[in-house]
């Protein structure tokens, strides 16, 4: 029986799982289990030779009863409305495993932005943000960068909002440039969400954190991963990286700084000095101390999951890991830090620029890292308690945790 990769069912099947665990009556789980709004849309676009093509857009909110919906937009090509809506009921759990008041959503246009000038990424900006304005809004939903998407993108769309309502915005989107309202420490928050996940899993586990280490996937996260793995670790041997092109491995490890300038130089992780060609595959089945899997969703299945040999493997993309590959990596003895908890510092952070934007009062980068630092640790030890009295793997047991939040405030506001 093939496995199943469609991102939506796959999230529903885990929500599944979490709500048989914790016995929830038959109208929540359905109540949880899908999107209270979604909203899809056609975006004319004048390209720059003269000629007008048609994007198909897509906003859903999943779920929004612990407070106003969040999530990022996403420009990819193999956008479609199911992805998005496993990434709505994602950021629900990821909002809620980190304790922070606000709802799920997510956001995106089925394209290929590499294809595009400037000016055509602005119009395309605009005109998502012209098809959907109405649905939001800092106390209703408020969007933020994703996969193809940055702060420049977030600027442009900030301003067609507030052209559009006729006044001041800046906390209706988040990720947006600091001179105009983003907040220091947004850049990296992901990542160093991450490694400070990481860095509490270490001495747990009793694992040296100045290990090896591989990223999978070398966008905006990864390579602050690679960076940031030593700055707050203090040490560690990247060994492997790749992109959407390939892969590299060094076994006597690179420097961090050095692989990211060739990146940005060139385009890809290929080429580098000294390092040998690699595959994705074989990227994710090095024998490392910690794997992050920073690429796309559905990257460790259940035929490579037997191979993968990583003892931590720290998810700072959604849904690289499926359901039964889950069970084969816990029964491997493999540490999972699941990507709604990962990869929860982007979300953090943009809470804290919202808070910052409503109140027109912006922290120091200090204030910022310390108040990250607390948040995602705090939200690793809920999810290793539930994973050690529960006896289940790191998945499920950040489920129990975030859905049982997200569950009693559904039940209190009356709505089952």
């Amino acid at each position: 029986m093939s496995e199943e990769l469609n991102p939506f069912k796959i999230a529903q099947a885990q929500f599944d799982e979490a709500a048989e665990f914790l016995g929830l009556e038959p109208a929540m789980r359905e109540v949880l289990r899908w999107p209270r709004r979604e909203y899809q849309f056609t975006i004319p676009v004048k390209m720059d030779d003269g000629s007008t093509k048609v994007f198909h857009g897509y906003r859903v909110q999943h779920n929004d009863a612990r407070g106003p919906a969040k999530g990022g937009i996403r420009w990819h090509p193999a956008e479609t409305i199911d992805t998005v809506r496993a990434l709505a009921a994602w950021m629900t759990w990821k909002t809620a495993v980190v304790d922070i008041p606000l709802g799920g959503s997510k956001g995106g246009v089925t394209c290929n932005p590499k294809e595009f000038s400037e000016g055509e990424k602005e119009r395309l900006a605009r005109g998502w943000m012209r098809a959907i304005a109405r649905e939001l809004g800092e106390h209703r939903d408020s969007p933020a960068p994703d996969v193809y998407t940055n702060p420049q993108i977030m600027a442009w769309m900030m301003d067609e909002f507030e052209t559009i309502v006729g006044r001041n915005h800046p906390a209706v989107i988040t990720g947006k440039p600091i001179p105009i309202g983003g907040s220091q420490g947004r850049g990296d928050a992901t990542a160093r969400g991450g490694i400070y996940t990481v860095r509490e899993a270490c001495k747990i586990l009793g694992i040296d954190p100045h290990g090896t280490y591989a990223i999978q996937g070398f966008g905006n996260a990864g390579q602050f991963a690679a960076l940031l793995h030593q700055e707050v670790l203090g040490g560690g041997k990247l060994v492997g990286v790749s992109d959407s092109r390939g892969g590299i491995y060094v076994e006597g490890g690179m420097d961090p700084k050095a692989i990211v300038k060739h990146k940005l130089e060139t385009g890809t992780v290929l080429g580098f000095p000294g390092a040998t060609q690699i595959t994705n595959e074989e990227l994710l089945e090095l024998n490392v101390d910690i794997l992050y899997p920073a690429a796309l969703e559905n990257q460790i299945t259940k035929d490579n999951a037997p191979r993968i040999k990583a003892t931590i493997s720290c998810e700072l993309a959604n849904g690289p890991t499926t359901p039964e590959a889950d069970v084969i990596l816990h029964e491997k003895g493999i540490h999972v830090i699941p990507d709604f908890l990962a990869n929860a510092g982007g979300v953090t952070v943009s809470y804290f620029e919202q808070v910052q934007g409503t109140y027109n009062y912006y922290w120091p980068l200090e204030e910022v890292r310390k108040q990250l630092d607390a948040r995602m640790t705090a939200a690793y030890h809920a999810v290793y308690k539930m994973h050690s009295e529960k006896k289940v793997h790191m998945r499920l047991a950040a489920y129990l945790v975030s859905v049982a939040r997200v569950a009693e405030a559904v039940k209190l506001r009356g709505w089952v």
